[in-house]
């Protein structure tokens, strides 16, 4: 009984090794990554800017940065504007969606330059009726979830585990047999 127990107790000890370094949870994240301060995690690169009059909060995904403009002072949000967007020497233009009430890039040139790892100063000229503002901000793209550098099959600590327990089995069985023998 006491192997038994040196054997439960040396899995239970093995099982933290499975969660060790680039363990994966169900939907691929990281199990020993950092959460952010709310818990969660986030992978869609974000910015968040504003003016004494106008606020902006924009992501990257799905193919395009939109952009959500509020008023700063009572949140209403700004529609129909005229949005340009410059990073470095290019410029692209913002489509209004009006179904949605936000502003999209989809300029390939011009994602293709901020979806790369790294921090991207964004410069929004905004002109709204007759009102026009500059903006600045942000967006930060972290290095992609996939580029980690290790493979997602049976790790080698894995492995290792399997073996301990079949070894831990075999001595079990040896132990019991031994005994077994002795009494006879």
């Amino acid at each position: 009984m006491r192997y038994l127990n040196l054997f439960f107790a040396a899995m239970l000890a093995m099982s933290s090794t499975l969660a060790s370094p680039g363990a994966h949870g169900p939907n691929g994240e990281h199990l020993d990554g950092q959460a952010n301060a709310t818990g969660a995690t986030t992978t869609v690169p974000r910015i968040e800017t504003f003016t004494e009059a106008f606020e902006l909060l924009g992501h990257l995904s799905g193919g395009e940065l939109s952009i959500m403009i509020d008023r700063y002072e009572t949140n209403e949000p700004v529609l129909n504007g005229v949005l340009e967007v410059q990073y470095k020497d290019l410029k692209a233009k913002a489509k209004f969606h009006a179904d949605l009430g936000d502003y999209a890039i989809d300029d390939p040139k011009f994602l293709a330059a901020i979806a790369k790892p790294g921090s991207h100063a964004l410069l929004f000229t905004l002109v709204a009726g007759e009102e026009s503002d500059l903006l600045e901000g942000t967006l930060t793209v972290a290095a992609a979830a996939d580029d980690h550098g290790h493979e997602h099959g049976l790790s080698r600590w894995l492995l290792a585990a399997i073996a301990t327990a079949i070894l831990g089995a075999a001595a079990v069985f040896v132990t019991r047999r031994r005994r077994q023998r002795k009494e006879v």
